[in-house]
């Protein structure tokens, strides 16, 4: 017996986990209530013509949140600290649970990040494990799904600037391996959870789509741009002249590494659709991404603020 539409509110509809997202609760016939703080903005009007269900909302509004949380069945919850701070993205993080839990949701979602439960000293994962352990002490029922590296980020930001110019620009050793998704996987995987509570409910998931070394990434690069590239290091003491952040998040990429069963998860949740590096790569369109002068954009929003690449 097939279950009726959920209607799920969606925040970072937007960016690229939440869009992802969106589109997947759409695509499987879902009702989605897109949180954003600009319903006019472009990417806005793309999920309205999808179907979607434009709300405004503000992290710093509680009354937004409420009013947009009302009579759902569900939320797909993203935080970010890029753009203002980790104390910031905590409180907001809190705020939005504590508004969810008095709209008595059925389900919450919150995306977090691969390996932010094990003490990594990296601030952007502690913030959200601060924010994972609210949503557990809550009364919710709830999942997190933990993303690895973001491969999206390899075609925007500090990336994809050395990419017009052949080289890979990455803060890790060549032969040191990292796990990586895209936002298409975390979308779907996200909408996998939130149609399937009863069997996803308390349960904190890290979830990768592929493993491959910066070298290897390089290669994968070329055969997708048909450009010759070669990885080059970036220091460290250069990534925290951005920002200390998110050195302290490669110095643990480089030193412990981001480990995530890829295999299994391939095994058990063949419905996700998983994409390897190589298939990610192969649907972006390089020449124009490649194009001089053209602007590097930002690939993932929430409805507070943009993050800054290069990110996990």
């Amino acid at each position: 017996m097939s279950r009726p539409p959920l209607t799920v509110a969606v925040t970072g509809a937007t960016g690229a986990q939440g869009g992802a997202t969106a589109r997947a609760l759409l695509a499987a016939g879902h009702h989605v209530r897109a949180l954003t703080r600009d319903p006019a903005a472009p990417t806005a009007e793309a999920l309205r013509a999808l179907g979607a269900e434009l709300c405004r909302a503000d992290f710093d509004d509680r009354a937004s949140l409420d009013a947009a949380l009302a009579g759902a069945d569900a939320l797909f919850a993203v935080t970010t600290p890029f753009g203002t701070d980790t104390a910031t993205e905590v409180r907001q993080g809190r705020t939005l649970v504590d508004a969810a839990a008095a709209a008595d949701l059925g389900h919450v979602v919150f995306a977090s990040a691969a390996h932010a439960d094990r003490a990594t000293g990296i601030p952007h994962y502690d913030s959200k494990y601060e924010i994972e352990r609210h949503l557990a002490a809550s009364d919710l029922p709830w999942t997190v799904i933990a993303p690895a590296a973001f491969m999206d980020n390899y075609a925007d930001g500090w990336t994809l600037e050395g990419l017009r110019d052949g080289s890979f620009a990455w803060p890790m050793p060549s032969g040191v391996p990292l796990t990586l998704i895209p936002a298409a996987d975390i979308g779907a995987f996200a909408a996998l959870a939130l149609r399937r509570r009863e069997e996803f409910a308390g349960r904190r998931i890290d979830i990768a789509s592929d493993a491959l070394d910066p070298a290897a990434i390089a290669r994968v690069l070329a055969e997708a741009t048909g450009r010759p590239m070669a990885h080059q290091e970036v220091p460290l003491d250069v990534v925290r002249g951005h920002s200390a952040d998110l050195a302290a998040m490669f110095a643990y990429f480089a030193t412990h590494g981001l480990d995530v069963d890829v295999a299994a998860l391939r095994r058990a949740y063949p419905e996700v659709g998983w994409h390897t590096f190589a298939d990610w790569a192969a649907t972006q369109d390089w020449t124009a991404l490649l194009a001089a002068g053209r602007p590097a954009g930002e690939t993932g929003t929430a409805v507070s603020a943009a993050e800054a690449p290069p990110r996990r």
